[in-house]
Protein backbone atom coordinates (compact mmCIF):
# COMPACT_ATOMS: atom_id res chain seq x y z
CA UNK A 1 0.00 0.00 0.00
CA UNK A 2 1.28 3.66 -0.74
CA UNK A 3 1.57 6.10 1.78
CA UNK A 4 -0.86 8.36 -0.23
CA UNK A 5 -3.43 5.21 -0.03
CA UNK A 6 -2.67 5.26 3.86
CA UNK A 7 -3.39 8.24 4.51
CA UNK A 8 -6.49 8.65 2.74
CA UNK A 9 -7.82 5.25 4.27
CA UNK A 10 -6.57 6.84 7.51
CA UNK A 11 -8.15 10.67 6.22
CA UNK A 12 -11.72 9.56 5.66
CA UNK A 13 -13.06 8.11 8.78
CA UNK A 14 -11.28 10.67 10.48
CA UNK A 15 -13.45 13.46 9.05
CA UNK A 16 -16.66 11.69 9.30
CA UNK A 17 -15.94 10.28 12.61
CA UNK A 18 -14.71 13.76 13.89
CA UNK A 19 -18.45 15.34 11.89
CA UNK A 20 -19.99 12.74 13.93
CA UNK A 21 -18.84 13.69 17.18
CA UNK A 22 -19.77 17.63 16.37
CA UNK A 23 -23.61 16.62 15.81
CA UNK A 24 -23.22 14.52 19.07
CA UNK A 25 -21.58 17.79 20.66
CA UNK A 26 -24.67 20.22 18.56
CA UNK A 27 -27.20 17.82 19.50
CA UNK A 28 -26.45 17.40 23.65
CA UNK A 29 -26.16 21.34 23.38
CA UNK A 30 -30.07 21.30 22.15
CA UNK A 31 -31.36 18.70 24.92
CA UNK A 32 -29.36 20.97 27.76
CA UNK A 33 -31.16 24.50 25.85
CA UNK A 34 -34.70 22.31 26.04
CA UNK A 35 -33.55 21.98 29.71
CA UNK A 36 -32.95 25.51 30.52
CA UNK A 37 -36.98 26.25 28.52
CA UNK A 38 -38.44 23.81 30.91
CA UNK A 39 -37.48 25.84 33.94
CA UNK A 40 -38.27 28.85 32.84
CA UNK A 41 -41.76 27.72 31.76
CA UNK A 42 -41.93 26.26 34.66
CA UNK A 43 -41.38 29.46 36.72
CA UNK A 44 -43.50 30.99 34.14
CA UNK A 45 -46.15 29.05 34.82
CA UNK A 46 -45.50 28.79 38.72
CA UNK A 47 -46.05 32.92 38.79
CA UNK A 48 -48.91 32.81 36.43
CA UNK A 49 -50.94 30.58 38.59
CA UNK A 50 -50.08 32.78 41.60
CA UNK A 51 -51.42 35.91 39.31
CA UNK A 52 -54.54 33.96 38.53
CA UNK A 53 -55.66 33.23 42.12
CA UNK A 54 -54.36 36.14 43.93
CA UNK A 55 -56.49 39.17 45.55
CA UNK A 56 -57.40 41.46 42.73
CA UNK A 57 -55.40 44.13 42.57
CA UNK A 58 -56.24 47.85 41.42
CA UNK A 59 -55.97 47.89 37.30
CA UNK A 60 -52.74 49.38 36.16
CA UNK A 61 -53.33 53.49 35.89
CA UNK A 62 -52.62 55.79 33.06
CA UNK A 63 -48.88 56.49 34.16
CA UNK A 64 -47.95 52.40 34.57
CA UNK A 65 -49.25 51.51 31.20
CA UNK A 66 -45.83 51.98 29.44
CA UNK A 67 -44.58 49.68 31.56
CA UNK A 68 -47.44 46.83 31.41
CA UNK A 69 -46.20 43.87 29.79
CA UNK A 70 -46.65 39.79 29.36
CA UNK A 71 -43.92 39.21 31.29
CA UNK A 72 -44.54 40.67 34.54
CA UNK A 73 -48.32 41.63 34.30
CA UNK A 74 -50.21 38.77 31.83
CA UNK A 75 -53.12 36.97 33.60
CA UNK A 76 -52.59 38.99 36.73
CA UNK A 77 -56.25 39.67 38.41
CA UNK A 78 -57.06 43.05 38.98
CA UNK A 79 -60.10 45.52 39.74
CA UNK A 80 -61.48 48.29 37.79
CA UNK A 81 -64.34 51.11 38.75
CA UNK A 82 -66.23 52.85 35.89
CA UNK A 83 -69.32 52.83 33.80
CA UNK A 84 -69.60 50.60 30.58
CA UNK A 85 -70.27 52.02 27.07
CA UNK A 86 -72.41 49.48 25.84
CA UNK A 87 -73.45 51.37 22.19
CA UNK A 88 -69.55 50.94 21.60
CA UNK A 89 -69.26 47.27 21.70
CA UNK A 90 -67.19 45.34 19.95
CA UNK A 91 -67.71 41.31 19.18
CA UNK A 92 -64.65 38.91 17.94
CA UNK A 93 -64.13 35.65 16.79
CA UNK A 94 -64.06 33.13 19.33
CA UNK A 95 -64.04 29.61 19.95
CA UNK A 96 -64.81 28.08 23.68
CA UNK A 97 -65.77 25.36 25.70
CA UNK A 98 -69.41 26.86 24.79
CA UNK A 99 -68.60 26.44 21.19
CA UNK A 100 -68.01 28.78 18.62
CA UNK A 101 -68.90 32.35 18.65
CA UNK A 102 -68.17 35.91 19.74
CA UNK A 103 -66.18 37.78 22.85
CA UNK A 104 -68.34 40.84 23.76
CA UNK A 105 -65.46 43.15 24.55
CA UNK A 106 -67.10 46.68 25.98
CA UNK A 107 -65.45 49.88 26.85
CA UNK A 108 -65.22 50.82 30.45
CA UNK A 109 -64.82 54.31 31.22
CA UNK A 110 -62.98 54.77 34.21
CA UNK A 111 -61.51 58.06 36.10
CA UNK A 112 -58.01 57.43 34.69
CA UNK A 113 -59.29 56.32 30.52
CA UNK A 114 -60.97 53.43 29.15
CA UNK A 115 -60.41 49.87 29.64
CA UNK A 116 -61.20 47.21 27.29
CA UNK A 117 -63.54 44.31 29.20
CA UNK A 118 -64.42 41.01 27.56
CA UNK A 119 -67.63 40.67 29.68
CA UNK A 120 -67.92 37.16 28.03
CA UNK A 121 -68.99 34.78 25.37
CA UNK A 122 -72.06 34.71 23.21
CA UNK A 123 -73.03 32.20 20.28
CA UNK A 124 -73.91 33.86 17.29
CA UNK A 125 -77.69 33.59 18.06
CA UNK A 126 -77.22 35.92 20.82
CA UNK A 127 -75.49 38.79 19.12
CA UNK A 128 -78.37 41.36 19.33
CA UNK A 129 -78.23 42.51 23.27
CA UNK A 130 -81.79 42.36 22.82
CA UNK A 131 -81.77 38.38 23.16
CA UNK A 132 -79.11 37.96 26.25
CA UNK A 133 -81.31 38.80 28.62
CA UNK A 134 -78.84 40.25 30.10
CA UNK A 135 -79.39 43.13 33.00
CA UNK A 136 -77.23 46.33 31.73
CA UNK A 137 -75.91 48.83 34.81
CA UNK A 138 -75.83 52.12 33.67
CA UNK A 139 -74.29 53.64 36.30
CA UNK A 140 -70.75 52.70 37.97
CA UNK A 141 -69.84 49.14 38.04
CA UNK A 142 -66.92 47.07 39.33
CA UNK A 143 -65.16 44.98 37.27
CA UNK A 144 -63.32 41.66 38.36
CA UNK A 145 -60.90 40.36 35.56
CA UNK A 146 -58.00 38.71 34.38
CA UNK A 147 -55.27 41.21 32.53
CA UNK A 148 -54.82 40.48 29.29
CA UNK A 149 -52.11 41.73 26.60
CA UNK A 150 -53.17 42.98 23.07
CA UNK A 151 -53.74 40.98 20.49
CA UNK A 152 -52.52 42.48 17.79
CA UNK A 153 -53.18 41.85 13.55
CA UNK A 154 -55.99 38.98 13.89
CA UNK A 155 -56.34 35.37 14.36
CA UNK A 156 -58.39 31.78 12.80
CA UNK A 157 -55.36 32.56 10.10
CA UNK A 158 -57.37 35.97 9.26
CA UNK A 159 -56.35 39.18 9.54
CA UNK A 160 -58.77 42.03 11.44
CA UNK A 161 -60.73 44.30 9.00
CA UNK A 162 -61.80 47.16 11.07
CA UNK A 163 -63.72 49.36 8.10
CA UNK A 164 -65.94 45.94 7.97
CA UNK A 165 -65.78 45.40 11.45
CA UNK A 166 -64.82 41.67 11.53
CA UNK A 167 -62.86 40.91 14.26
CA UNK A 168 -60.58 37.64 14.50
CA UNK A 169 -58.41 39.17 17.63
CA UNK A 170 -58.56 41.18 20.44
CA UNK A 171 -56.25 44.15 19.14
CA UNK A 172 -56.78 46.64 21.55
CA UNK A 173 -55.98 49.36 19.60
CA UNK A 174 -57.47 48.90 16.47
CA UNK A 175 -60.46 48.38 17.92
CA UNK A 176 -60.37 51.80 20.42
CA UNK A 177 -59.93 53.70 17.18
CA UNK A 178 -62.78 52.26 15.15
CA UNK A 179 -64.77 52.56 17.80
CA UNK A 180 -63.51 56.23 18.21
CA UNK A 181 -62.24 55.68 21.97
CA UNK A 182 -59.43 57.86 23.68
CA UNK A 183 -57.17 57.21 25.96
CA UNK A 184 -57.61 53.71 26.26
CA UNK A 185 -55.25 51.33 28.18
CA UNK A 186 -53.12 48.95 25.80
CA UNK A 187 -54.57 45.95 27.54
CA UNK A 188 -58.01 44.56 27.93
CA UNK A 189 -59.52 42.62 31.23
CA UNK A 190 -61.45 39.13 30.77
CA UNK A 191 -63.72 39.35 33.20
CA UNK A 192 -65.06 36.78 35.62
CA UNK A 193 -68.22 34.93 35.54
CA UNK A 194 -71.10 37.36 36.75
CA UNK A 195 -73.99 36.55 34.47
CA UNK A 196 -76.66 34.35 35.83
CA UNK A 197 -77.93 30.71 34.32
CA UNK A 198 -79.41 31.30 30.89
CA UNK A 199 -77.82 34.95 30.48
CA UNK A 200 -75.15 36.24 28.11
CA UNK A 201 -72.49 36.61 27.87
CA UNK A 202 -70.88 34.46 29.78
CA UNK A 203 -67.76 35.51 31.40
CA UNK A 204 -65.09 33.71 32.96
CA UNK A 205 -63.67 31.34 30.34
CA UNK A 206 -60.08 32.14 30.37
CA UNK A 207 -57.94 29.17 29.38
CA UNK A 208 -54.50 29.63 31.05
CA UNK A 209 -52.56 26.70 29.39
CA UNK A 210 -48.71 26.87 28.47
CA UNK A 211 -47.24 23.70 26.28
CA UNK A 212 -44.62 21.84 28.77
CA UNK A 213 -43.15 19.26 25.65
CA UNK A 214 -39.41 20.43 26.77
CA UNK A 215 -38.69 17.36 28.49
CA UNK A 216 -39.42 15.60 25.48
CA UNK A 217 -37.99 17.67 23.21
CA UNK A 218 -34.49 17.26 25.27
CA UNK A 219 -34.92 13.52 25.81
CA UNK A 220 -34.94 13.52 21.79
CA UNK A 221 -32.03 15.33 21.20
CA UNK A 222 -30.07 13.50 23.44
CA UNK A 223 -31.13 10.02 22.31
CA UNK A 224 -29.79 11.84 18.78
CA UNK A 225 -26.79 12.44 20.45
CA UNK A 226 -26.09 8.80 21.33
CA UNK A 227 -26.89 7.68 17.88
CA UNK A 228 -24.48 10.34 16.46
CA UNK A 229 -21.61 9.36 19.55
CA UNK A 230 -22.43 5.66 18.61
CA UNK A 231 -21.61 5.92 14.76
CA UNK A 232 -18.42 8.30 15.37
CA UNK A 233 -17.27 5.21 17.62
CA UNK A 234 -18.04 2.69 14.59
CA UNK A 235 -16.56 5.00 12.12
CA UNK A 236 -13.59 5.34 14.05
CA UNK A 237 -12.88 1.55 15.14
CA UNK A 238 -13.80 0.52 11.26
CA UNK A 239 -11.14 2.91 9.80
CA UNK A 240 -8.66 1.79 12.51
CA UNK A 241 -9.53 -1.65 11.49
CA UNK A 242 -8.47 -0.93 7.68
CA UNK A 243 -5.61 1.01 8.49
CA UNK A 244 -4.13 -2.00 10.44
CA UNK A 245 -4.92 -3.99 7.84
Amino acid sequence: MTPRRGLGRALGPALAGGGALVLAALLVALGVWQLQRREWKHALIAATEARVHAAPVPVPGRTAWPEVSAASDAYRRVAAEGRFLYDRETLVRATTALGSGYWVMTPLQTDDGTVLVNRGFVPPERRDPATRGEERTEGSVRVTGLLRITEPGGGFLRSNDPAADRWYSRDVAAIAARRGLGGTAPFFLDAEAAAGPGRYPVGGLTVVSFPDNHLVYALTWFGLALLALGGAVTVFRHGGAEAAG
